[in-house]
């Protein structure tokens, strides 16, 4: 998929790394995964390469220590040479907030820190793909959740203090709902809730920062169980035709989310499927384009190639 849109993706994430902590030791897991055929052949195409490194390393050694600290950034950049990457993105924020990381304002601020020194480190390296000609670092953000803002949120003050040090931000504006509470993956008035959160009015300085959010849409669904004890899984535009011709339901659009669902029965259990459709799709396009955001798409294996005719 990658390959056959790359007109379309101006940066290509594969999911490939996990910086971890081993004894005293950090390693960067992963190496393995690199398919140079691949990664060139998207370059050629204009595609940026920025695979994906989740900080798994234990944030106490991480974010308090100097040596390890450069230690975990000079693996990173290492990496980003060795393999002639254009950068990378780094998801580390859920991972703070379980460590509880997030809730020491002290912590807090040392994270904030690393992520600075981590995009210098990468601004740095020049990059010849790259429009900013440096090489980038993309950072995954959560949605916030409606109900104001916490320390597990990321909101406006901290987007405009690593403003500066990144070059996006991916928002995961997906996973709205799970088995315990079925219902739609990204409803609209969460997203337009969370930009409108993370970029306040229209005249503040941190609007001017709309071009650096990709705004998180899914394409996988879900198949939640309607049980009392709820219970579900994801699923791939390949479940999902495979649903269609099984127990041909019928498509219903709510207005509530701007999403489209169905419900089916299988041995007496009634199920809420729900899954991207072109109308949904086009709706957050519609939304992404108002607010000047670019997209962030997870992940484009997961779904249908009509998809990418309205990207």
């Amino acid at each position: 998929m990658a390959k056959l849109f790359s007109t379309k993706l101006t940066h290509v994430s594969p999911v490939w790394y996990d910086l971890k902590s081993d004894g005293n030791k950090l390693v960067l897991e992963g190496q393995h995964n690199y398919d140079a055929g691949w990664v060139s052949e998207l370059q050629r195409n204009a595609s940026l390469v920025v695979p994906r490194v989740v900080l798994e390393a234990f944030p106490g050694v991480v974010l308090l220590k100097k040596k390890p600290r450069d230690k975990t950034i000079d693996l990173i950049v290492s990496e980003c040479r060795d393999k002639g990457y254009d950068g990378i993105v780094l998801e580390s924020w859920s991972r703070w907030s379980a460590y509880g990381v997030l809730d020491d304002p002290k912590l807090r601020k040392l994270a904030l820190q690393f992520v600075k020194q981590l995009g210098e480190a990468l601004h740095s390296i020049s990059s010849k793909l790259s429009t900013s000609n440096h090489l980038e670092l993309i950072y995954v953000i959560p949605a916030p959740r409606m109900e104001g803002l916490n320390n597990q949120d990321f909101g406006p003050d901290d987007l405009l203090q690593l403003a500066d040090s990144v070059d996006g931000f991916s928002l995961m504006t997906y996973d709205f709902s799970g088995p315990q509470n079925p219902g739609p993956s990204a409803p609209l008035k969460w997203i337009q809730y969370s930009l409108t959160t993370l970029l306040p009015a229209k005249d503040s300085a941190s609007h001017g920062y709309s071009h650096m959010i990709f705004l998180g849409i899914n394409f996988y669904g879900n198949d939640f169980l309607l049980s009392k004890g709820g219970a579900g899984s994801s699923i791939t535009g390949r479940d999902f035709i495979h649903l269609l011709e099984k127990y041909k339901p019928s498509l219903q659009w709510d207005d509530k989310s701007s999403e489209h669902f169905c419900i089916y029965s299988d041995e007496g259990v009634r199920h809420a499927v729900f899954y991207p459709t072109l109308m949904s799709i086009s709706v957050r396009l519609d939304e992404a384009q108002d607010w000047g955001t670019g997209l962030s798409i997870w992940e484009i294996g997961q779904g249908l190639d009509y998809f990418f005719d309205v990207l």
